[in-house]
């Protein structure tokens, strides 16, 4: 009996899952980027690699790939959570925070890099539908790339961080438009140009309307009934429902599941479980990523490098050229300087991972030829590869640019930024949070709550205010609640052991972090300075703190004697300083 069929490939599997558990932790260690990475071990391993050689040494068949669909099935779950985690990051408030930018430079760097980069594909003999994906495909830049050196030289919080996130935002929301485009180019043209994309747009207009409305009833009430009993697997059960029934429901409706999975990650961005949903995923997203970037890594041949590399160098070349040069003047118009749009421009000049998904989506189509498909990853490819280096020599050269203007510049950038951070983060909207929340409404002061309970989270994201779901005692939401730059935290949970942890984490991950915490007696205060709260506060002192002061004044004594004695004692019982 053939046990492997029990299984499709498992032999595929656990040779990825061998290459991930080395890969990650190493590329971690020596700082590469892991999109990189996994796109190199995809070109070694994969079929034109030494799966190639297979025939010759069988040996070899245990440390490559040599069928490109040993993995095909499994990397379509790792679009599908790419696209579920863009939109989950892509809530409305965000977005409104920044829309100058995203709906101004954003959409002005789609247009005009499609229609040139569009227009040379045309030059080149390509029919008009192939031009324009390749026009609209191109003009997108890599989010994963981008992002992760951002946050390696810590520039995501400075003007021109800010203004790249915009754009590359922009781009996240033209992937689904774009993703439709191919759905209409795709179909029978027996009645018309014309009446096919009028009838395919009516009907993903339509989808893409029902999926929103229904989502909006059902996600938040169906959350608030299951997750009630805060079981992490039950949420995660939850969570991967949402994403593949909605990647389903699209696909059913002859539309692509990239396209629904986008859309759960949209509406789970709208309620209170957001953060909670980005730490239940977060274990997968590596590894459904970097399944998704290996297969792409396969599917390259690096020999039609060989067969013709100046054609393809000067494509990758030019493709940078291009897209820097557009990307930069639009930077320099939005408010920054010269050389943070130079810095901006060399940053987003590369192909996207989402060309990946387009160019395989239009082949599966039949609207890209074989030849043509296949010399566009290797364009998008190299062109991913080389921008760490070339990130650095923009920074480098913006960076003296700016230095030799003097300083001039430099105070004409845009003062319109929105703050990266600013915001009281606040831990349990019990009684107390809720006394805080109050106060900060009252006074217009930012804040962000957070709390486990279903029902309080329902309750009060009813009335309007910013509370979201979530366990802070989970070091991952700590992390995805970007601490670093908040105001402060303030930790009002009732559970002194939680609270420790909390205060623990929070001062581990952001040492300068200033951390307000509420306490219930002496010993526990001072397990919360031990921990590295900033200050606490113990109920229990201040209560009796209050009535000794009232009664002192009942006796006769002056507020200033009063005052005196009670400092005294609050500073002898270990309490804060006024």
């Amino acid at each position: 009996m053939d046990h492997s069929s029990s299984l499709p490939f498992l032999r595929e599997t656990l040779l990825f899952l061998a290459l991930a558990g080395v890969l990650i932790p190493l590329l971690q260690r020596m700082r590469v980027n892991q999109v990189l990475g996994f796109l190199g071990v995809g070109v070694v391993v994969g079929p034109f690699g030494t799966g190639s050689l297979v025939s010759e040494w069988p040996s070899l068949s245990w440390v490559s790939i040599p069928r490109h669909q040993g993995v095909h099935a499994l990397a379509e779950l790792g679009v599908i959570f790419l696209m579920f985690l863009i939109g989950l990051e892509l809530s409305l408030q965000r977005v409104w925070a920044l829309r100058k930018w995203v709906f101004g430079t954003g959409s002005a760097q789609i247009l005009v890099s499609a229609l040139v980069i569009g227009a040379a594909a045309s030059w080149f003999g390509n029919p008009l539908e192939v031009a324009l994906i390749l026009g609209l495909v191109l003009s997108l830049s890599s989010t994963a790339v981008v992002m992760q050196l951002m946050s390696q030289d810590r520039t995501l919080a400075t003007p021109m961080g800010q203004v790249c996130f915009s754009v590359l935002m922009m781009q996240d929301f033209a992937v689904v438009p774009l993703l439709i485009v191919i759905d209409l180019l795709a179909t029978d043209s027996r009645h018309g140009m014309l009446g096919q994309l009028l009838g395919t747009a009516a009907l993903s207009i339509g989808v893409v309307g029902v999926i929103l409305v229904m989502g909006r009833l059902a996600i938040g009430p169906l959350f608030r009934f299951f997750a009630k009993d805060r079981q992490p697997e039950v949420f995660m059960a939850l969570t991967l429902l949402v994403a593949l029934g909605t990647a389903g429901a699209t696909a059913l409706a002859g539309l692509s599941m990239a396209l629904g999975a986008f859309l759960a990650g949209l509406l789970l961005a709208e309620t209170a479980y957001r953060h909670e949903v980005e730490v239940s995923v977060e274990p997968f997203k590596g590894l459904l990523m970097g399944l998704f970037f290996m297969s792409v890594g396969m599917g390259i041949d690096l020999r039609e490098v060989l067969r013709d590399p100046l054609w393809i160098i000067s494509s990758v070349l030019g493709l940078l050229l291009i897209k820097s040069l557009i990307t930069g003047i639009l930077l320099r118009l939005s408010g920054l300087t010269a050389g943070q749009a130079l810095e901006g421009g060399t940053l987003l000049g590369q192909g996207g991972e989402f060309a990946f998904i387009v160019i395989g989506s239009a082949l599966s189509s039949h609207l890209l030829t074989p030849e043509t498909g296949q010399f566009m990853l290797l364009v998008v490819s190299l062109s991913l590869v080389v921008t760490p280096g070339l990130a650095r020599l923009g920074q480098y050269w913006g960076r003296r640019w700016d230095a030799l203007q003097q300083g001039s510049d430099s105070q004409q950038s845009s003062a319109e930024l929105p703050a990266p951070g600013g915001k009281v983060v606040v831990i349990g909207m019990g009684r107390v949070g809720q006394q805080l929340a109050a106060v900060f409404d009252e006074r217009h002061v930012p804040y962000m709550g957070i709390e486990h309970d279903v029902e309080r989270v329902a309750s009060l994201s009813a009335r309007g205010m910013p509370v979201y779901f979530g366990r802070a005692t989970r070091p991952e939401l700590l992390q995805k609640l970007s601490l670093a730059r908040a105001t402060c935290l303030v930790v009002t949970m009732d559970q002194p052991a939680a609270a420790d942890r909390v205060v623990r984490y929070a001062r581990t991950l952001y040492p300068d972090l200033s951390i307000f915490v509420r306490s219930h007696d002496d010993s526990h205060a001072q397990a919360l300075r031990e921990a590295g709260a900033t200050m606490v506060v113990p109920e229990m002192l201040e209560a009796g703190l209050v009535l000794t002061t009232h009664a002192l004044q009942a006796v006769g004594l002056p507020d200033g004697e009063v005052r005196a004695i009670v400092a005294t004692e609050r500073d002898r019982r270990g309490g804060y300083s006024l």
